[in-house]
């Protein structure tokens, strides 16, 4: 069974948590110089693959005494909010192009490149954290894998009308802050526990 609140917290926090990232605006120049819809099948797909890794990471926490997994979990939230409010901009990153658009040379390049880009990220960090917290690996894996897909799509259809109209810090300190809060809940579970 899914639960709406859990895929709903995990939808908002990997969404915040990815729409600075550099991923959105890769996302973005593969949007403006291809088919939308193929660049989304390979970023959709790689974005599923991650996601997928994440919980089962996630899930193999869950084996861990409750306290512990509280503990683990509120360092590693308050450790990417500070990473979070501590990035700096790197730019865009340069983005080979397809010798041909057809859509296996289209949606291949989106897909090998948040393959490579997003391994190890601060998002699927976060994925596996709550995929621990909650112990709900589909509705965890239904949030963040919507999350970063509302992310892929927004920055390959209008990612530049939507960093004109709202600030890429505010958005950082807000997924931050989101962090920030989940982890020191998760400490406090931990301590009161």
């Amino acid at each position: 069974m899914i639960s709406i609140t859990v895929t709903a917290l995990v939808f908002g926090v990997i969404f915040l948590a990815e729409l600075p990232d550099k991923t959105a605006l890769a996302g973005l120049v593969l949007g403006t110089r291809y088919r939308a819809s193929y660049v989304f099948a390979g970023v959709a797909a790689a974005f599923l693959l991650h996601v997928v890794l994440a919980v089962a990471a996630g899930s193999v926490l869950t084996l861990l005494p409750q306290q512990i997994v509280h503990a683990l979990t509120g360092v590693l939230f308050l450790g990417g909010a500070a990473v979070l409010l501590l990035k700096k901009d790197d730019g865009e990153e340069e983005i080979r192009k397809p010798a041909d658009q057809s859509f296996w040379k289209v949606a291949g390049t989106g897909f090998m490149l948040i393959l490579v880009a997003e391994f190890g990220d601060l998002t699927q960090i976060m994925t596996a954290n709550l995929a621990a917290r909650y112990d709900d690996p589909v509705s965890v894996g239904l949030g963040a894998v919507l999350g970063l897909w509302a992310v892929a799509g927004l920055g390959i259809v209008g990612g530049k009308a939507l960093m004109r109209r709202v600030p890429l810090r505010l958005i950082t300190q807000i997924a931050a802050l989101l962090m920030l809060g989940l982890g020191v809940w998760s400490l406090y579970e931990a301590v009161a526990g």
